[in-house]
């Protein structure tokens, strides 16, 4: 199926780029390839969080501050 997205021109630079060292003409097949990827992630990251949510509350006061202590000590080298 045909159809028209906008792209930055240096998105599509890339993908020319990355479909000629495919050997491809154009790069649909690329961008389908990315759009099933995406909706992949997408549903394996939705059962991830389903699966979170149900461990709410499972942990212990005490394991919960040792977890809440490490995720700051962790955040201090994000940007």
């Amino acid at each position: 199926m045909r159809t028209t997205i906008e792209i930055k021109p240096e998105h599509r630079a890339k993908l020319l780029e990355l479909a000629a060292r495919r050997g491809e003409k154009g790069f649909s097949p690329l961008v389908a390839e990315a759009l099933d990827m995406y909706m992949e992630d997408g549903a394996k990251g939705d059962l991830v969080r389903r699966r979170a949510l149900s461990l709410r509350g499972k942990l212990r006061p005490q394991e919960a501050e040792r977890l809440r202590s490490a995720v700051v000590r962790l955040r201090e080298f994000w940007r």
